[in-house]
């Protein structure tokens, strides 16, 4: 074994404290009687956090990818140890009680790997991810344990097929919306439905998974173009392989996530959302990851990143091309080409790779006469997706996310609603009208809890043929998946005091994209007359974990992380 890197230090010295020496005899005894052996237990352990369950598609072929990890590990010299967290999918429980679930699991899967790796003492550590919140979720976990680690994404689904289009899960809830005006059958919605997913891999377009795993690349912590390898490439099985003989180079060099995720690397990760039309999610996920590494971020450098970054990615929902179209026209590698040759991105920065991320770009294999990525100078629009709001209805903020062809101005009435089940019904039982501003409150972090993704609400939107008419605002958040003027992450949030909560049915609401302004054009005395007589509703549960989540949770506009103690 190779036991010294070129900085000197055993390769094993965390785990050493786990299995060497006469005291940890009883230790090395439990694990002889699984099959591991003194020469493994010499080694560098590498924890392999594993987020397979057999609850969707997106993390459903994780288990064959983690093997092909450890073999990677244990060419290179270590003893691979797995271990499994949890995974709640947004596509699945979308529109029911289970999704405030989804967000929530973020924490205990940080929580979890966080656990895993200080308790085994692992020397490094290589996380699979799939589905939208496994990504930041094992991303905070690693940044908490801060030893040599990994982020290795397990690939985009392909998309269906239906009439000679590519279609995802995006077309399948807008098709419950068209169902439900009358505008298709409920025989060619059941065909959707059995084409949209074909296999395994998270959701097809540059939605939450394949923005974060994008925006991981651009902030070192997985290596440039492992990303853009859908799911059932064969070539998967040898990224997965790379990245478990990656970590062993790490150790060598002693390169940890704290190490890579500077404000430089962050900056680059938002300017990638930016670039390819990312979800709004990305928004909540890097301020997280921020805080776990110890960086100042604000809603503001979203803003100003998004504003001076040009969309050169032409992918859905805003665009017309699947991720899967991003690895056939050459990888993740060609956006990061287009960034550093722009000037739009930091490339002296190292990544998880060894290499600088200018370095990964020059590799970068375009295919000849793709359009998924456009020509440098030539960008879809000049701007970004991201927009941060602010207003009497936003003092801490909300986010919008702006294709190019969304209207940039509109003033309508309110339409309220207290969860998103009733705006639902609304939508579906065609009582909202072209010209409405669908309001959904008390489903912010703590008042939901959870902060439910709108997706259901805002694809039947579009399936009812008022996407081009009505916009919606909402303490909530919205699937990657989700398109048209979308107001989500409102803070504050209702049940915490926002002006979200004295909104009433036919007060006028205006979204100003140029101005970066959203309010009701209701008068400061008169919100602070309904406030005499509002009272926050009760929480929706007091125990458990939903209990412990809305009772400790900051702020959308501080990434809905857990507060801590000390923390205002």
């Amino acid at each position: 074994m190779r036991s010294n890197g070129s900085n000197g230090h055993k390769l094993n010295r965390r785990s050493a404290e786990f299995t060497q020496g006469r005291n940890r005899a009883a230790a090395r005894a439990m694990l002889k009687g699984i099959g591991f052996t003194d020469e493994d237990l010499n080694r560098p352990i590498i924890g392999v956090a594993n987020t397979w369950i057999e609850t969707m598609p997106c993390n459903y072929h994780l288990r064959d990818l983690a093997a092909r990890v450890k073999e990677g590990v244990r060419a290179a010299g270590g003893t691979p140890m797995e271990f499994n967290t949890v995974s709640v999918s947004d596509g699945t429980t979308m529109g029911t009680e289970g999704m405030r679930g989804s967000l929530v699991s973020r924490e205990i899967i940080a929580d979890s790997i966080e656990l895993m790796g200080r308790s085994y003492f692992f020397d490094g550590m290589v996380a699979l991810v799939g589905c939208d919140k496994t990504i930041p979720g094992s991303a905070m976990g690693l940044l908490r344990v801060n030893v040599p680690s990994i982020v290795l994404y397990g690939g985009s689904i392909m998309p269906g097929s239906h009439k000679g289009r590519d279609i995802t899960i995006q077309h399948v809830f807008e098709a419950i919306g068209a169902a439900a005006a009358g505008r298709i059958t409920e025989d060619e919605l059941r065909e959707i439905e059995n084409a949209a997913c074909p296999g395994p891999g998270a959701c097809g377009g540059q939605y939450t998974a394949n923005t974060m795993s994008t925006a991981l690349e651009f902030l070192g912590l997985s290596p440039m173009g492992t990303a853009s390898v859908p799911a059932v490439d064969p070539d998967k099985d040898e990224v997965a392989r790379r990245c478990g003989r990656l970590i062993l180079d790490l150790i060598r060099l002693d390169m940890k996530p704290r190490d890579l995720c500077t404000r430089e690397a962050f900056e680059n990760a938002i300017a990638s959302v930016a670039t390819t039309g990312g979800s709004t999610n990305a928004v909540l996920h890097l301020l997280a990851l921020s805080r776990e590494a110890g960086i100042p971020l604000t809603l503001e450098d979203f803003d100003r990143i998004s504003a001076r970054t040009p969309l050169y990615v032409d992918l859905m929902p805003g665009g017309k091309y699947t991720a899967v179209d991003v690895g056939k026209a050459g990888g993740t590698t060609v956006i990061a080409k287009r960034m550093v040759d722009a000037g739009l991105v930091n490339g002296s920065l190292r990544t998880v790779s060894t290499r600088t991320l200018a370095e990964e770009a020059q590799d970068a294999h375009e295919t000849p006469g793709q359009d998924v990525v456009h020509a440098l100078g030539d960008p879809i629009k000049k701007s970004g997706g991201l927009v941060i709001l602010r207003g009497n209805l936003a003092t801490d903020g909300a986010v919008v996310k702006v294709a190019g062809h969304e209207r940039p101005l509109h003033t309508g009435p309110a339409r309220v609603f207290d969860r998103e089940e009733a705006a639902m019904a609304a939508v579906t039982e065609g009582r909202i009208q072209p010209g409405d501003v669908v309001v959904i409150r008390y489903e912010g972090p703590s008042g939901g809890p959870g902060m439910r993704e709108m997706l259901a609400v805002t694809a039947a939107i579009v399936g009812e043929g008022l996407g081009d008419s009505v916009a919606l605002i909402t303490d909530g958040r919205f699937s990657g998946a989700t398109r048209g003027l979308m107001v989500g992450h409102v803070a504050p949030e209702a049940s915490r005091g926002g002006t979200l909560a004295v909104v009433r049915d036919g007060d006028e609401i205006t979204i100003d994209i140029e101005k970066r302004s959203l309010s009701v054009n209701v008068s400061a005395e008169e919100i602070a007359e309904r406030f005499r007589t509002w009272q926050a509703p009760p929480p929706k549960y007091t125990t458990g974990v939903f209990g412990r989540y809305a009772a400790l949770v900051a702020s959308a506009s501080e990434g809905a992380i857990l507060k801590t103690p000390g923390m205002d």
